[in-house]
């Protein structure tokens, strides 16, 4: 943990620049007078508290000089079922910030403007969402029909959040709202969108390890991206011998990649979807190639028989440093890749009802 950085500190350090800094000024819903509330720094899974100040009458009040904007948490944790906590950007100039159980916001510097236009419309997408789960709950005898239109529904949501991911950081490619949506999700983005998203970086964010990685992926998906060839790769299959996605792909069959690993919950999840369309099309001229980013063979023995693989598998067991995902610009599986009978690439990242009507067109 980092070392703490006192108030008396910060407050000396504005007092001798003479600089106007932060002021955050924020109210908070059902907390008690004298209830503390603190303003963390994040590293990782670590947290420091800058600062901490008391609650009275419902608002509080930070002060501050910050150098540039930088990603910060306020937390509010009384030990009860009103614990609350959001992020915002800290930043010189005049916060106001709303806090509740239900909805937060901070608004009143450039950052924070952009960021909350971006949470506004996530809150609303993530309502309509707990709307359908609630239906799926509370439905004990439905019909297929309403079923699929659940399913329909809740697909529709989740492209929508997403295209709010997209433009949240296309729109603020050039600051640090951006950088925060791009380092976060940008596994959820097509090569197109992301290769835009980085040509517009400015220079003084390069020096982020993270965000040098995510150009790197990039550049590996834009060599893979739909409309080219495949990139042929060799691994070993689970008795140990030599296999090439080339054994398999460019012969006249339509082929998905699967990406996946026996540790990842979401491929448990999908994979019986990716069973129901294998039993269905394979003899109808589709194939899958399954590679596992598992580490150990047994595990990955288990996971193929456990979840009713019966499709060529191959692997380097080098988990993350995969060199076939590494090639493919994979940074989070499940990921599909769907490869035509000639060899192109068709679509990545196929999944559920799309990946089923996908094939069913190509096929049926």
């Amino acid at each position: 943990m980092k070392k703490l950085f006192y108030v008396g500190a910060l407050a000396a350090l504005t007092a001798c620049t003479g600089n106007n800094g932060y002021t955050i000024k924020g109210e908070i819903a059902d907390a008690q007078d004298g209830d503390s509330i603190f303003l963390v720094e994040m590293s990782g899974r670590q947290s420091a508290k800058q600062q901490g100040t008391i609650i009275k009458n419902g608002k509080f009040e930070f002060k501050g000089e910050q150098a540039n904007p930088e990603l910060r948490y306020l937390m509010y944790q009384p030990g009860t079922e009103n614990d609350q906590a959001m992020d915002f950007f800290l930043e010189n100039g005049t916060i106001m910030v709303k806090m509740s159980t239900d909805v937060t916001s901070a608004t009143g510097t450039p950052n924070n403007d952009a960021y909350q236009q971006i949470r506004d419309e996530i809150y609303d997408i993530q309502e309509q969402m707990n709307d359908v789960y609630e239906k799926i709950a509370n439905e004990e005898d439905m019909s297929d029909e309403t079923r699929a239109n659940i399913e329909k529904l809740s697909a529709e949501l989740e492209d929508k959040y997403v295209s709010v991911l997209v433009k949240g950081a296309k729109n603020n490619a050039t600051n640090e709202v951006g950088m925060h949506m791009l380092k976060n999700f940008y596994f959820y983005m097509n090569t197109p969108d992301l290769a835009e998203i980085v040509q517009q970086i400015p220079d003084k964010f390069l020096k982020d390890e993270s965000i040098n990685r995510i150009k790197e992926v990039v550049t590996k998906l834009t060599a893979t991206e739909v409309g080219k060839k495949f990139t042929d790769f060799e691994l070993k299959d689970p008795d140990g011998k030599p296999v090439k996605l080339s054994d398999y792909a460019g012969k006249g069959k339509v082929v998905l990649v699967d990406f996946w690993a026996s540790w990842c919950g979401p491929c448990r999840q999908e994979m019986p979807n990716v069973v129901k369309v294998y039993n269905q099309y394979k003899k109808k001229g589709f194939e899958i190639v399954g590679v596992s980013l598992d580490q150990t063979a047994e595990a990955w023995k288990k996971g193929i028989a456990d979840l009713n693989i019966t499709w060529p598998q191959m692997s380097d067991l080098k988990y993350w440093q995969c060199e076939a995902a590494a090639i493919y610009g994979v940074s989070a599986i499940p990921h599909t890749v769907l490869i035509d009978k000639d060899g192109t690439i068709l679509e990545r990242n196929l999944r559920g009802e799309k990946l089923y009507e996908r094939i069913a067109e190509l096929l049926d």
